[in-house]
């Protein structure tokens, strides 16, 4: 609806509708066959040819549609944008079944007489061009979007949060015995005791729970992010105990293999640094840095 001139390139993936989310209506197809069958079909809606397309892309949602030219002449644009608008409204005010036609059929089949049930939409709607508002009530979001996945917070806040939660886990249970990062020797290295994020939650001060809760995920995002400290399964936040991670498979590429063996180490141990009993993994087999010495 911009210009005549315009072409379009989509590849569909969330299944929503112009209103909210997609509701499936053929049984026989999947719903990602379903949902393709209605995005082409808007593509006819608006008057284009539309191609379709598989890309060479490593995901499950690769078919493209691509629109770049019209079934119409320029003079009949006007006639066209009265039909587009016709049809968001039925979108919105029909329930009627959409008719299981593949691409290549004309407007009239492919949207299955939903143009001419759109009566029933509110007043003034159906008299609405290009000139005017599309959809009463549509928000875009805003041309710079927040990033709220706890990856922007101050890092002297983060760190505060993880030494807080680390420590309740530390402090909640008697320490355990189990083997050292010397291996062999049996030596107490404090795993702490696993809690709920309810109950971590109730332990954190009031001002930084009301920081996170502006952030999606809130208190369980932020300690995912934090995985080199914590685990977080089915709900409960556990210290992450370096020794049971799988080691890196033997069956790699022998180039990748001496890759990874001469990975530089970027990061400090946060467990050689605040923890009571220190890394419970010895320098060399530890990812992390165990003093700026190893850093590079």
């Amino acid at each position: 609806r911009s210009s005549y001139s315009c072409c379009y390139f989509v590849l569909p993936c969330c299944f929503f509708d112009f209103h909210g989310k997609y509701s499936r209506r053929q049984s026989k197809k999947t719903q990602y066959r379903e949902y393709l069958d209605f995005v082409a079909q808007v593509g006819f809606v608006c008057g284009f040819h539309v191609e379709e397309d598989c890309l060479r892309i490593p995901s499950t949602k690769r078919v493209s549609f691509i629109g770049k030219s019209r079934t119409y002449p320029a003079a009949e644009r006007a006639v066209v944008d009265q039909q587009i608008t016709e049809f968001i409204n039925s979108r919105r005010t029909c329930a009627v079944a959409t008719c299981d036609r593949r691409v290549g059929f004309n407007h009239e089949d492919h949207c299955g007489g939903l143009c001419k049930e759109a009566g029933s939409g509110p007043p003034g709607d159906e008299t609405e061009t290009a000139g005017t508002v599309w959809m009463p009530g549509f928000q875009p979001r805003e041309k710079v979007e927040q990033v709220r996945n706890c990856a922007s917070l101050p890092r002297d806040f983060v760190d505060e949060v993880v030494l807080s939660v680390a420590n309740l886990l530390l402090n909640a249970a008697p320490q355990k015995s189990c083997s050292d990062k010397q291996g062999g020797n049996v030596n107490t290295w404090n795993r702490g005791e696993s809690l709920s994020l309810t109950e971590v939650a109730e332990h954190l001060d009031k001002e930084i729970l009301k920081k996170l809760k502006s952030e999606y995920g809130g208190l369980q995002t932020l300690l995912k992010n934090n995985h080199q400290v914590f685990e977080v399964l089915n709900g409960r936040v556990h210290i992450r105990d370096w020794r049971k991670e799988k080691p890196a498979s033997k069956t790699k590429p022998e180039v990748k293999r001496r890759l990874s063996a001469e990975a530089f180490k970027t990061r400090l141990c946060w467990f050689f640094i605040h923890h009571p009993d220190g890394c419970s993994l010895p320098s060399e087999a530890c990812p992390y840095a165990h003093g700026t010495e190893e850093l590079r």
